[in-house]
């Protein structure tokens, strides 16, 4: 049987006296297309940061490529290495997109300068953005800032096998985008799993576009537990309440509206 890339067991987290997850089970597979859905506040990012050994849970174990695992996702020891996309773009403002892309490199690699200012172009290239690699944060849409985002994320060392990133986490990928610029993103998702070498990703996402167009596999999170779990052909069959009324918008069901229970 496959190992699992990511295995999680029994994950629970709590801020203050707000459970946002509680024992949640979970294993994404090389390959996967997972998207993680569910209303606000139901512990979706919290999960992936758990993935990626930027959050600790309070209890349960984090397991990749089969070792336990308590390290950081720019640990380079990580069993499994990961990029990660983030809800903000999480860009430096004082560095020019060559630098924000290629940062982990020279942070981390031997490379000189010259070739991982190559490689940052051939990112930028494949997330169609060619000729930006000067311009600042500030000079760019919210949805250039995405992609600059997702060549940094791809972004590895040819010289170390090691470095390849085996599985992208994006959280809220296309949150405050309009809808076309949020169709951008999404083919560009789909793309990347085929064209960046990286075949697995996982999504936290509560737009709809994005959830039918990116996700295969796909799990929702309420009251920190996964109370439905499908493929994308099952979004409309099923007739899980909790799914039926998140994708409805709809006040009255199990789940609680604006803090009430409706």
């Amino acid at each position: 049987m496959t190992t699992p890339l990511i295995e999680l067991k029994g994950i629970s987290k709590r801020f203050g006296d707000s459970i946002v997850l509680d024992g949640v089970d979970l294993k994404i597979y090389p390959g996967d297309s997972l998207t993680i859905l569910g209303p606000s506040g139901t512990g979706k990012s919290s999960l992936l940061r758990i993935m990626a050994g930027l959050l600790a849970p309070d209890s349960g174990e984090v397991y990749l490529n089969g070792q336990l695992s308590q390290s950081a996702i720019d640990d380079p020891k990580r069993p499994v290495r990961m990029g990660m996309v983030f809800q903000q773009a999480a860009l430096f403002d004082s560095l020019t997109v060559a630098e924000n892309v290629g940062f982990y490199l020279y942070q981390h690699s031997r490379l000189p300068r010259r070739r991982i200012r190559e490689l940052v172009e051939e990112k930028l290239e494949l997330v169609g953005l060619p000729g930006i690699s000067n311009l600042y944060p500030a000079e760019l849409s919210g949805g250039m800032r995405k992609r600059v985002s997702f060549a940094r994320a791809v972004l590895d060392d040819p010289e170390d096998a090691a470095d390849d990133p085996q599985i992208l986490l994006y959280d809220e990928p296309t949150a405050g985008l309009d809808p076309i610029a949020s169709t951008v993103i999404e083919d560009l998702i789909v793309r990347l799993q085929k064209t960046s070498g990286c075949e697995t990703y996982a999504i936290v996402s509560h737009q709809h576009s994005t959830i039918r167009r990116t996700g295969r596999r796909l799990i929702l999170l309420y009251q920190g537990k996964v109370c439905w779990e499908g493929s994308a052909g099952d979004l409309d069959r099923s007739d899980n309440p909790y799914l039926h009324q998140f994708l409805s918008g709809s006040v009255e069901g199990p789940m609680e509206a604006l803090g009430r229970q409706i």
